[in-house]
């Protein structure tokens, strides 16, 4: 079972605006090579920050509204949420100690 929780335009604003805790929210694609190759990545860390941040994923075909309201543009697209609005966002593959230096910065 998978510790990423899928993103809906119906859950959207209690899980990731919502939220108490920083939310890292993966915006891909499943034609997306480059998505392929961060989804274990970002499994991992959604099981090593389980008590510290939520992560989350949101199809951009399945939902294109709101990858547009946040200007994803390209995939795959990382956007850290905290208090309900986004504070950093990453675009294209990054590396698991990147990612991981990209949410204790920010969260």
């Amino acid at each position: 079972m998978s510790n990423v929780l899928e993103i809906t335009k119906d859950n959207f604003q209690t899980e990731v605006l919502g939220s108490t805790i920083p939310v890292l929210v993966d915006f891909a694609a499943e034609w997306c090579g480059p998505c392929k190759r961060l989804a274990p990545i970002i499994e991992e860390l959604a099981k090593e920050f389980s008590d510290s941040v939520k992560v989350a994923h949101v199809d951009i075909d399945s939902y294109p509204d709101i990858a547009t309201k946040y200007s994803v543009m390209s995939v795959p697209t990382l956007i850290l949420y905290k208090n309900g609005a986004p504070v950093n966002k990453s675009i294209g593959l990054i590396s698991k100690s990147d990612l991981i230096d990209f949410i204790k910065s920010n969260s």
